[in-house]
């Protein structure tokens, strides 16, 4: 039944389509919200402060930060902004940026995933590193190249959950297999975020924060692709969807 499922507000990206600006939410994140957290997704357009944020925020129990293709841009944390850090999407930063600051002031709960993750560690204050594959020892954590989406997003690596921490109550302790497709990642993780767990090379894969009480956790990977058959996926989406449901009563 979906019948009084808590609204949720999810960040787009703005593309261009036939010379014309759209606002979008890949499907993968819009399905993943509805069946595998149980709530309605609500697409919050890349408006930046010609939006009332805190109206938005007044309407729901949850904001999800999706990933996209494009990169958060360097100048919001001190990184080179040149055209090889692309792309960009100025409009979701100038939107997502301060959503996510503002949910965490609420104390809503976060999800927040790829870029997503990426947003909340520069919303509070942190810096990300770029070409990550090019370090020494450094796995390759970009895309594959194949022929289909499900080969793109297989899950492929590694990470080892934080003990105590809030993955490891969602998804336990054993080491956890996951689809991570990414080139830059949190470089000094901002103040008041934690490390919730370690890729294989030592790249951070998830954070969260206690400072609030909330559910906030962010992943590197991407769960709302396999939330219908991958159980460390459906527990994410399942938690985060127990603890919007929680905020709504509250």
């Amino acid at each position: 039944m979906s019948a009084n499922r808590p609204l949720v507000a999810m960040t787009c990206d703005t593309r261009e389509f036939d010379g014309t600006l759209w606002h979008v939410a890949q499907q993968q994140y819009v399905v993943a919200a509805a069946a595998g957290a149980q709530v309605t997704p609500l697409l919050v357009p890349a408006l930046g402060d010609a939006l009332d944020l805190d109206r938005v925020l007044d309407a729901v129990d949850g904001l999800i930060a999706t990933g996209s293709k494009s990169n958060v841009f360097p100048g919001l944390y001190g990184g080179d902004p040149g055209e090889t850090n692309g792309p960009y999407d100025q409009a979701r930063d100038a939107t997502s940026l301060p959503l996510i600051c503002k949910a965490l002031a609420r104390g809503i709960p976060v999800l927040a995933i790829c870029r997503g993750m990426q947003e909340l560690n520069v919303a509070l204050g942190g810096t990300l590193q770029t070409e990550i594959q090019e370090r020494d020892g450094a796995l390759d954590h970009r895309m594959p190249e194949a022929a289909t989406r499900d080969e793109r997003f297989a899950i492929r690596q590694t990470v080892t959950a934080a003990p105590g921490a809030c993955l490891a109550a969602i998804a336990g302790t054993a080491p956890l297999q996951i689809n991570s497709l990414h080139r830059q990642a949190i470089d000094r993780l901002a103040d008041g975020l934690r490390v919730e767990a370690l890729a294989e090379d030592g790249i951070i894969e998830a954070v969260s924060t206690d400072d609030t009480g909330a559910f906030i956790l962010g992943v590197q990977w991407h769960p709302e692709y396999w939330v219908s058959s991958d159980p460390t996926s459906a527990a994410i989406f399942a938690a985060f969807g127990e603890a919007v449901r929680r905020h709504a009563v509250s």
